[in-house]
């Protein structure tokens, strides 16, 4: 992923909340390719005629975040904001379209290689955002782990950054959530 610099982004973000006009516009189109290769990648093994498309995503994606622009510091504050708020407008969606089907199927999203041994996956969204929302309650940091790995696409090192903890805690707490995550999601496997 070609990513900004994450100094250029802090000067960026530092703009932006100091009150420049403009610092939100130049942070957006800074940002919008790396928001768009996320998406891109949640919606990699989407069907063809999903209602929600990347780019929308995106946008209102952007529209949680302006709320909390003076608030953050860095790139991988940036990114895990931004993961956290694309993960609410994919569960916020496939929970409107579930109550528009009343079919009882959500949408769903692929996790690529992310679970190891279990390999591709694919996992409803609502099964995955309440299955985080559960793991949140129990690890609150193992499940900002996962959220920023999985849906953030950020790396050890950045998820310890944004967390202010060390690239082993996070190492260890990743093992421990997805073993907990295969338990919950696939206990057949």
């Amino acid at each position: 992923m070609d990513s900004i610099d994450p100094k250029t982004l802090t000067r960026m973000l530092q703009g932006a909340r100091g009150g420049d006009d403009g610092a939100l516009e130049v942070l957006l189109g800074a940002v919008y390719a790396e928001l768009g290769e996320v998406a891109a990648r949640l919606f990699s093994k989407e069907r063809k005629d999903h209602t929600l498309q990347p780019t929308a995503l995106i946008h209102e994606a952007w529209m949680k975040l302006e709320a909390h622009i003076g608030g953050l510091e860095d790139r991988a504050h940036f990114f895990a904001v931004a993961s956290q708020a694309m993960r609410q407008v994919l569960a916020d969606h496939a929970r409107g379209r579930l109550r528009q089907k009343r079919s009882g199927q959500h949408d769903r999203v692929a996790l690529g290689g992310t679970f190891g041994a279990l390999g591709a996956v694919e996992i409803d969204l609502v099964d995955l955002d309440d299955t985080l929302s559960r793991l949140s309650k129990l690890h609150p940091r193992h499940g900002r782990v996962v959220e920023l790995r999985v849906l953030g696409g950020l790396t050890i090192a950045e998820v310890a950054s944004a967390l202010g903890v060390s690239d082993t805690t996070v190492e260890r707490d990743w093992l421990m959530a997805k073993a907990w995550l295969r338990t919950e999601l696939w206990p057949e496997r």
